[in-house]
């Protein structure tokens, strides 16, 4: 049984206030998701983000209808928010999300996402698989992102 890990940083030329506020929205979820996992927030909008904040979301992953559901169980801005999964296709998954103003006035954010695959130690198996679509999703957030903030 075996919790796995990914973590990716990025560099964006914008304060910390800004880069936390573009976040802080829960609407950006659906823009820097890739398109063909058809994902949509099903709360509804606007969503007031604080500690014991939930927020139902429905996606295909393979082909599959799959409901999320998440509850922000740490909330500090504009330095750091944790959203945890109630449900999801995931055993666990615990989300950090940080964000350090560095010495040129920038923002580094890290995401750094502890999750857990089902059917623990057989779903072990597939996990390259997972880890290949989540790279696969990251990048994609990174590259939007990138777009966003220019």
């Amino acid at each position: 049984m075996a919790e796995h890990s990914i973590k990716r940083e990025q560099r964006i030329a914008r304060p910390r206030s800004e880069v936390f506020e573009f976040f802080a929205d829960a609407g950006n979820l659906e823009r820097i998701t890739p398109p063909e996992l058809n994902f949509h927030i099903i709360t509804p909008q606007p969503i007031e983000i604080g500690k014991g904040t939930l927020i139902d979301y429905r996606l295909r992953l393979r082909g599959l209808p799959i409901t999320w559901k998440t509850e922000i169980t740490q909330w500090n801005p504009p330095f750091d928010f944790v959203d945890t999964a109630l449900k999801s296709p995931y055993r666990q998954w615990i989300h950090l999300h940080t964000f350090e103003e560095t010495s040129e006035g920038w923002t580094l954010m890290t995401d750094l996402v502890r999750y857990r695959l089902p059917l623990e130690p057989l779903g072990d198996i597939g996990h390259f698989l997972v880890r290949r679509e989540l790279k696969y999703i990251f990048d994609y957030r990174y590259k939007v992102i990138e777009e966003v903030f220019g």
